[in-house]
C-alpha cells in the first residue's frame, strides 16, 4: 500500500465501528487539533500477533488519565478494535496505530470537559523504520531542543504535543544526511531519539538513561529483560554527554525501530558490535515466536 496516508484504499476502525479509510475524517474544530489534547500507541503484528498488544492498550488508558481524559473503552475492546481493523485490511504483519484524542463538541478553548473523547485504529505496512540503517548503523545528529522537565507536562504519556520538538529535530537531522537526533533532558543528561530510546555498549556492559522524564518504552523494557536473561549487566543511570566518547556500540530501540545500530551520533562513532548484533537478533525471534 502507498500514496498519501488519506487517500488509500482499506478500513480503519473509528468509535466502534469500520469505515472506508477515505471516510475516516474528523472536523476541523476538533479539540486535538488545536491544543494536542490527544494520546497515541504505535505497535507491530508480525505473523498475526500483535507484539504486546495488552501492554500497549493498557498504556494507552494510563496515558489519557494523565492528560486528564478518560478514553471510552475498556483493553479488551481496544484489543478487539486492533484486530477487526488488521482482519478488514487482510493484514497479518503489519504496523498498527492507536490514537485518542478530544474531538468536537461544546467546548473550543482550553477547557474541553464537554467534549468527546474519540478512538481510531489504523494501520499499514511498513518496513525498517531507519531503512538500510538497520543493518549498518544509523547517523544521528543531536538536537538543539532538550526533553522537558516532568514539572511541566506528563512525560509519562505518550501524548502527541510531547512530540513537536521531536518533529522539527527530525526534520533539522534528515536535512544534515542523518536518520535521526538525539535529544538531552532538561538537566543535560542522554536521553533518546526522536521516537526511540538508546542504549551503550562498554566493556561488555550496556548503559541506558534512567527514564524518569522520557517514556519508559515497551520495546526498552523488552530488551533491558533480554539483556539481564543472558547475564548481561544492565545500568539505568543518567549518562553525561561527554560519556559518549567513551562507549564502543550504541542501538535505538522502539516499536518501529525495532533495535536498530548506531553508527554515529554527532562526532561520535561506534561499531556495530557483537552484542548489538546478537540482540537485534534475539529481538527479531522473540517478536515472530
Amino acid at each position: 500500500m502507498a500514496g498519501a496516508y488519506d487517500d488509500r484504499d482499506g478500513f480503519i476502525w473509528m468509535d466502534g465501528q469500520l469505515v472506508p479509510w477515505r471516510e475516516a475524517n474528523v472536523h476541523v474544530l476538533s479539540h486535538a487539533l488545536h491544543y494536542a489534547s490527544s494520546v497515541f500507541e504505535g505497535e507491530r503484528c508480525y505473523n498475526g500477533k500483535i507484539f504486546k498488544g495488552v501492554e500497549h492498550s493498557e498504556r494507552l488508558l494510563r496515558s489519557g488519565k494523565l492528560l486528564d481524559m478518560d478514553i471510552p473503552y475498556t483493553v479488551e475492546q481496544i484489543e478487539t478494535a486492533k484486530y477487526d481493523m488488521l482482519k478488514a485490511n487482510g493484514w497479518t504483519d503489519a504496523y498498527v496505530r492507536v490514537v485518542a484524542f478530544r474531538g468536537a463538541g461544546e467546548d473550543m478553548g482550553v477547557s474541553s470537559a464537554r467534549n468527546p473523547v474519540r478512538m481510531a485504529v489504523a494501520g499499514w505496512e511498513w518496513g525498517a523504520y531507519y531503512g538500510d540503517a538497520k543493518m549498518k548503523g544509523a547517523k544521528l545528529d543531536i538536537a538543539k531542543w532538550k526533553r522537558p522537565s516532568p514539572e511541566t507536562i506528563p512525560t509519562a504519556a505518550k501524548a502527541a504535543g510531547l512530540y513537536m520538538i521531536c518533529t522539527m529535530s527530525k526534520h533539522t537531522a534528515e536535512a544534515k544526511g542523518c536518520s535521526d537526533a538525539l535529544f538531552f533532558d532538561f538537566r543535560g543528561y542522554v536521553a533518546e531519539a526522536t521516537g526511540a530510546n538508546v542504549f551503550f555498549v562498554k566493556d561488555g556492559e550496556v548503559h541506558t538513561p534512567d527514564p524518569d522524564c522520557i517514556l519508559n518504552g515497551i520495546t526498552r523494557q523488552t530488551v533491558i529483560g533480554m539483556l539481564r536473561d543472558k547475564g548481561i549487566k544492565v545500568h539505568e543511570r543518567y549518562i553525561m554527554p561527554e560519556e559518549l566518547e567513551g562507549f564502543e556500540q550504541c542501538w535505538l530501540t522502539g516499536t518501529a525501530a525495532e533495535v536498530t545500530p548506531v553508527g554515529q551520533i554527532g562526532d561520535y562513532t561506534f561499531e556495530v558490535g557483537a552484542l548489538t548484533r546478537d540482540i537485534a537478533e534475539s529481538y527479531e525471534k522473540l517478536v515472530r515466536a
